[in-house]
């Protein structure tokens, strides 16, 4: 068993031993091999890169070769151009030489003429002045004194012309603009022509039989106490058989109340809630019919861009008289006439159109804002962004601002024509008249005064002032002065502007 082993370990051994030899020689022989593969490899490298480069050195040298023959050439076409510009240089200098030449010659010639042309004036001025001296010899005047004589009588003669020349165009454009304005005014009036009805500032309620007076009263007065502390309105409950008067200074909130009873007598049941109710659904009703006035104004007149808040202070002013004149009526009307003008004029319809549709926009609020119906018409149409031509038109109306253009002396022309015409307003002619002369008559008694013209229907009081009485500071206090007679005194719708003219004049004709 023991010698089994033993030939095992030997042979084991003996088999290592060979399998070593035998694997070095194959390894030597393969390390041999690709050793001589490598050197093959790099000798082939180094005979391509050795090849690489002389086709390289070979190329760069034809590359250089072909530069070289580019720049000699570009070289020579440079310097042919060259050669050809300084070609032309040396022509051209030629040419200016010639040119300078001749006109040298030519200065020399004009330098002659010149010099004869001096001699030839020394001689004239010898002979002309020998003449003078024989012609003042001969009249006796200096030549500075016949010229101013004859002078004299040139300007006297053209003076004489020209002043009848002056006053024949002066007469005829008199005529012609006399004609041309009543032409555009009566024509206007006839294209605008509208009823105007006189509103009443009370309003009247029909009541059904005179027992609906105590249910309007109500126990102790409760009814009627509520119905004015909500519209703001006083009901005159009187002897009047089956009727109830509201009188309140605000025209739409006696609208209010109107449309409010009607509906509370047509319903039957009157107390505190329903009335409340019934005064809620008044305001809503007024509201819309205030809009849709505005609206149908724009629409008629023809402005369709008007910011809306515009639009219902237009509709309220369906409800706002003046001196029993709708103003709504009145608005439309202005636009219409100021339109139809300043087409006729050539001027901007559209501008005339919106400023005399505005013109009066600040009646619509003079009860609830302190200051005249213009100034809260500036702030209002400011507010709302409209233009500073629309502003001026409607500023201008009634003189209290200056008219910077022509379309803004229209609306006042308009304004006049629509107030003053007979049946507008509810003033008899009797009355108007009666009014216009109690006007002047207030002014021509105050010291001071020579004449007093009342125009724009009453509405301005001109006063032409003595000038050898009243000097130009006393003139304020004269218009204040006869301001105070006239509200102590007269009785007027708005309000009148006192206007008083101090003058020195110089008049003389040509004839």
């Amino acid at each position: 068993m023991l010698t089994k082993i033993i030939i095992a370990a030997v042979a084991s051994v003996v088999g290592v031993l060979i399998g070593y030899i035998i694997r070095k020689n194959i390894g030597e022989k393969a390390i041999g091999s690709a050793e001589q593969k490598a050197r093959n490899l790099i000798l082939d490298a180094e005979n391509k890169s050795e090849t690489m480069k002389k086709e390289a050195i070979l190329e760069a040298k034809e590359e250089a070769h072909r530069l070289r023959s580019d720049a000699e050439r570009d070289a020579e076409e440079r310097r042919a151009e060259i050669q050809r510009s300084e070609r032309r240089l040396i022509q051209k200098e030629e040419a200016l030489d010639r040119k300078i030449a001749n006109i040298e010659k030519k200065e020399e010639s004009i330098t002659q003429k010149e010099q004869n042309l001096i001699n030839k004036q020394k001689e004239l001025d010898g002979f002309i002045n020998k003449q003078m001296e024989e012609l003042e010899r001969i009249s006796g005047y200096t030549a500075e004194e016949a010229k101013a004589i004859l002078l004299s009588n040139m300007e006297k003669e053209i003076r004489h012309d020209a002043s009848i020349m002056i006053k024949e165009i002066e007469g005829k454009a008199k005529e012609e603009a006399d004609k041309k304005a009543k032409y555009i005014i009566t024509g206007a009036i006839q294209r605008c022509a509208a009823d105007h009805v006189a509103e009443s500032t009370v309003s009247v309620v029909n009541l059904p039989n005179d027992e609906m007076k105590g249910r309007i009263i109500g126990r102790e007065g409760r009814n009627i106490r509520t119905i004015e502390t909500l519209t703001g309105v006083d009901l005159i409950i009187d002897d009047t058989p089956e009727a109830v008067i509201l009188s309140g200074f605000d025209p739409v909130r006696r609208e209010i109340a109107r449309i409010a009873l009607e509906k509370l007598i047509v319903d039957g049941r009157i107390h505190p809630a329903r009335i409340e109710e019934m005064v809620e659904k008044a305001e809503k009703e007024v509201n819309a019919i205030i809009k849709e006035e505005g609206e149908q104004a724009t629409f008629e007149v023809g402005i369709h861009n008007l910011h809306p808040e515009l639009v219902k202070l237009l509709g309220r002013l369906r409800f706002r008289t003046s001196y029993g004149q709708n103003v709504l009526k009145h608005s439309v009307e202005v636009a219409h006439l100021a339109g139809l003008m300043a087409g006729e004029l050539g001027l901007d319809v559209k501008l005339a159109k919106r400023a005399g549709l505005l013109h009066d926009i600040g009646k619509a609020l003079d009860h609830e804002v302190e200051g005249t119906h213009v100034d809260i018409g500036i702030d209002v149409l400011r507010k709302y962004k409209e233009s500073e031509a629309v502003i001026n038109g409607m500023a201008a109306h009634h003189g209290d601002y200056e008219a910077k253009s022509m379309e803004a002396v229209l609306i006042a022309a308009a304004d006049a024509l629509s107030a003053a015409r007979p049946g507008a307003r509810r003033e008899t002619l009797d009355a108007y008249i009666k009014r216009l002369e109690k006007l002047e008559e207030i002014a021509n008694t105050t010291n001071g005064v020579e004449k007093s013209f009342a125009i724009q229907a009453g509405r301005e009081i001109r006063i032409i002032a003595k000038p050898e009485d009243v000097n130009d500071e006393g003139i304020v206090f004269l218009a204040r002065e006869i301001s105070k007679k006239i509200e102590a005194e007269l009785d007027y719708p708005g309000q009148i502007k006192v206007n008083v003219v101090r003058e020195t004049r110089a008049i003389d004709y040509a004839k």
